[in-house]
């Protein structure tokens, strides 16, 4: 199954994770993306279509489903910018860093979110308007 709309999977018991999501909700006013909980069956699902293990235990990085493929990391995070409104798409520009370097400083973030952001026992749970842009 190819989505129509690119995805985006996220720790859904991460505070940090849950405020990006709601930060690229606020920045994309034609809903272009969809979202849901890597620790959901969907995501589970979506990873293996794409040939990848679903993450047991913490799940370390954001991953974007877009146009058949999977982008995890800091790519991820910078083709989310890509497509979101105002200036953010200018962070694209960070693509030219070699990976190697974006992703460790991904890494360390992601290393240290819970610690630094907290964490919830359980997914929040969407707005109305938002439901039908997370999947389950």
């Amino acid at each position: 199954m190819t989505p129509d709309h690119p995805i985006v999977l996220f720790d859904g018991v991460c505070n940090l994770c849950h405020g990006a999501v709601q930060f690229i909700v606020d920045r994309d006013p034609r809903a272009t993306f969809h979202f849901a909980s890597l620790q959901s069956d969907r995501a589970a699902a979506l990873l293996r279509e794409h040939g990848r293990t679903p993450p047991a235990g913490d799940p370390e990085s954001v991953v974007l489903v877009e146009d058949g493929r999977i982008y995890e990391h800091s790519t991820a995070a910078l083709r989310i910018a890509r497509r979101l409104g105002g200036l953010w798409p200018a962070l694209y520009a960070f693509v030219i860093v070699p990976r190697f370097v974006r992703d460790a400083v991904y890494r360390l973030i992601a290393r240290n979110r819970y610690r630094w952001f907290g964490r919830t026992e359980q997914c929040r749970v969407p707005t109305p308007e938002l439901r039908a842009r997370f999947l389950s």
